[in-house]
């Protein structure tokens, strides 16, 4: 049986989820400065 599949499926799988936790991270961070620069404190 070839394995190939599987293992392209992992990295695809972990780099979906890698580009999504970052993504999510990165419009939180703009959301936070967003606020700061609004409240005066940056």
């Amino acid at each position: 049986m070839n394995h190939w599949a599987f293992v392209i499926a992992a990295y695809a799988v972990t780099f979906v989820g890698t580009a999504a936790v970052s993504w999510v991270s990165w419009r939180g961070m703009r959301r936070a400065e967003a606020e700061a620069e609004r409240a005066g404190r940056a």
